[in-house]
């Protein structure tokens, strides 16, 4: 029986039951190998640039506890050459937070609640370069293909969630570097898209879709 090259593993979520967890479930596979786990993004973002030799995949939750969050990790830890990939490991599963996950750079973006024998397949997906989607997260994007005039774009999905944070016009122009104008365009094509006719009215629709997740608590 030919055995699996190794694949070398960062593992990077706030929770240290959930590390604990993980490592214990990917340690039993043959050819894995957990290098490290860490428990903020940003470490996630240094260790994955500085471990020789390099990592293969990065397995990366999307919240955190600490000021950077896993979308944005993604997108640093994938700028660089010869970067490992990124599987998001989340219990997220709205528009916001896969559209943000692979506009980032992930490679698959994979549920918490996946049985162990679909998490090491999408391991080694995602180190051999190929995509690995949990399936209701590849449902939602085959549904966005299929309706695309209905569907909200990536910024307009990300407008909306911080619509739904309870974010005023001039705070998301000024987190999202949008003059007002185009933050008022754009929450003007989601009425039109949601047919509702308020941002009460938009935040509700779209959760009720799954589009956007819960109201996160405000940061200040």
């Amino acid at each position: 029986m030919t055995t699996p090259p190794e694949v070398r593993l960062l593992l990077a979520d706030d929770h240290p039951v959930v590390r604990a967890g993980l490592r214990a479930v990917l340690e039993s596979e043959p050819g894995f190998t957990v290098v490290a786990d860490v428990a903020t993004a940003a470490e996630a973002v240094r260790l994955a640039a500085e471990i020789e030799p390099p990592v293969d995949v990065v397995l990366m939750d999307l919240q955190f506890g600490g000021e950077m969050l896993g979308s944005p990790a993604t997108a640093e830890i994938t700028s660089r050459p010869s970067a490992p990939y990124v599987l998001v490991l989340t219990t997220y599963d709205t528009d916001t937070d896969i559209l943000a996950a692979i506009e980032a750079g992930a490679t698959g973006y994979l549920l918490k609640d996946a049985p162990p024998e679909e998490l090491s397949a999408a391991v080694r997906s995602a180190a051999a370069g190929k995509s690995a989607l949990a399936p209701a997260v590849a449902l939602r994007l085959m549904d966005r293909l299929r309706a695309p005039a209905t569907t909200l774009s990536p910024r307009e999905t990300e407008v909306l969630q911080l619509v739904a944070e309870g974010l005023s016009n001039a705070e998301i122009s000024k987190q999202l570097f949008l003059t007002q104008a185009t933050v008022k365009s754009h929450l003007a094509h989601i009425y039109t898209k949601l047919d509702v006719d308020s941002r009460t009215s938009a935040v509700a629709v779209a959760g009720s879709q799954g589009l956007i997740r819960p109201p996160q608590p405000r940061r200040f």
